[in-house]
C-alpha cells in the first residue's frame, strides 16, 4: 500500500538514512532526540554515515540549519521565516522526523482556526452523556507533543487569529497547558518545542504580539544564494516527485533545469544574470517552489503527450501560466523578456519560439 502513496513522511520516505545515523551516532544528545543536533545536522545538510551517503535536505548556508537545531535544544521555540518558496516546511518537516522521528503532530495555520487546534477539543457526544472526562477530551498535536516529549510543527502561524496565538504563550514559558474544566494541566516532557513557520508575504495578517515573539528563536531562510545551488535543490526535488508518480519519461536535462531556473532568478531579481539589462518584475514571487512545480508539468507534458524527454515546448505553457500571475499587469514584462532576453541568448531560440507561441 505504501508504493501506492503520493508522498511519504519524511521518517519513511528517508528510514534508512536515519537508521544509519543512529547506528554510527556517538555525539552527545538532547534528552529524548532520536540524534545527535550534529547528526541532525548531517541529515539535514548532507554528508556520511559509516558508508551510505546522506543526501541534503537542504542546499544552503549550513550554519542557519546549525542554529535551527540549537535552537530546538533550549527553552525558546524555532521560527522559520522566509518569502514563499524557501522549504520552510520541508526544513519544518525534516527537523522534527530527525529529533523526534515523528513529523506528524502538524497544525495547520489559518484565518478561522480556534484555540482548539492548538491546545485540546471535545468529543461532544461523549461530553454530552458523561460530562468532562479524560476519555472525552480531543488531543492537539502540540498537547500529544508535550506528552511524548515530540516536536510540534504550526504551519503560518502569522494566518492564525492574534487571540489564538496566544494560546502558545503559556505552552511555550511554562511548558504546560491548563485543562480547567479536568482541574489538571499537561506539563511537557523532556524534547517537546514547537517549530512554526511563517511567510514574508503575510507581514500585517496578524503580527505577532512582542509576548509571543519573545519566545521565538527566528531564523529566515533566504532564496537560494546562486544559480547552480538553486538548479541543485530543483533537480533533486523534482526527481524526487518523478519516481513518486512513476513517471514514463527521462529525468530532465540539467540545461533545461537551468534555463527555468535563470528565468526566475533574473525576472525575481529585475536583472539579468550577467547584471547587464534591468528588467520590469512580475507581480508573483518566482521561487524555487514554483519552479519546481514549471518543471515538474512540464515533465508531466513530455511523459504524456511527447517522447518522454523533457523540452521547450514542454515548459512553455507552465511558464506563461507562473509567470502572470496577474496578466493585466505581468504580460509587458513577460513579453519585454523574451524579446530582449531569450531571443538575443545563444541557445534559447527554441524556448523562445515555444514561448510565444504561448502566448
Amino acid at each position: 500500500m505504501s508504493e501506492s502513496l503520493l508522498r511519504q513522511h519524511a521518517e519513511v520516505e528517508f528510514a534508512h538514512e536515519l537508521a544509519a545515523l543512529v547506528e554510527h551516532d556517538s555525539g552527545p544528545r538532547p534528552k529524548n532526540w532520536k540524534l545527535s543536533p550534529s547528526a541532525v545536522r548531517t541529515y539535514l545538510c548532507g554528508g556520511t554515515a559509516g558508508e551510505l551517503e546522506i543526501l541534503p535536505k537542504y542546499i544552503g548556508d549550513v550554519r542557519l540549519m546549525e542554529i535551527a537545531i540549537a535552537t530546538l535544544a533550549t527553552s525558546r521555540a524555532l521560527l522559520l521565516q522566509g518569502v514563499p518558496g524557501t522549504a520552510k516546511s520541508w526544513v519544518s518537516e525534516h527537523l522534527a522526523a530527525a529529533v523526534s522521528g515523528d513529523s506528524t503532530l502538524l497544525v495547520q495555520g489559518t484565518a478561522g482556526m480556534d484555540e482548539t487546534a492548538l491546545r485540546y477539543g471535545w468529543n461532544y457526544a461523549r461530553l454530552l452523556a458523561e460530562g468532562p472526562s479524560p476519555q472525552a477530551m480531543v488531543p492537539s498535536p502540540v498537547m500529544n507533543a508535550m506528552r511524548d516529549g515530540k516536536i510540534a510543527r504550526v504551519e503560518e502561524l502569522t494566518r492564525v487569529p492574534a487571540d489564538v496565538q496566544d494560546a502558545l504563550i503559556t505552552i511555550l514559558s511554562e511548558k504546560t497547558l491548563p485543562v480547567p474544566e479536568l482541574g489538571s494541566e499537561v506539563q511537557a516532557h523532556a524534547g517537546f518545542n514547537v517549530i512554526a513557520t511563517a511567510n514574508d508575504r503575510d507581514k500585517g495578517v496578524n503580527e505577532l504580539s512582542s509576548a509571543l515573539q519573545r519566545r521565538f528563536n527566528t531564523v529566515v531562510l533566504p532564496t537560494p544564494a546562486t544559480l547552480e545551488e538553486e538548479v541543485r535543490i530543483v533537480e533533486q526535488r523534482v526527481g524526487s516527485m518523478a519516481r513518486a508518480l512513476a513517471l514514463p519519461a527521462e529525468a530532465p536535462a540539467l540545461d533545461e533545469i537551468r534555463r527555468v531556473v535563470t528565468i526566475f532568478r533574473e525576472l525575481r531579481s529585475g536583472v539579468t544574470e550577467d547584471g547587464k539589462t534591468r528588467l520590469k518584475s512580475p507581480s508573483g514571487t518566482l521561487s524555487t517552489a514554483e519552479a519546481i512545480s514549471v518543471v515538474e508539468n512540464g515533465l508531466v507534458m513530455a511523459a504524456y503527450y511527447g517522447d518522454g524527454v523533457l523540452r521547450a515546448a514542454d515548459l512553455a505553457s507552465s511558464l506563461r501560466g507562473t509567470v502572470l500571475r496577474d496578466p493585466g499587469n505581468d504580460e509587458l514584462p513577460w513579453a519585454e523578456y523574451l524579446k530582449t532576453v531569450v531571443r538575443e541568448r545563444e541557445g534559447w531560440k527554441d524556448l523562445y519560439r515555444a514561448c510565444k507561441r504561448a502566448l
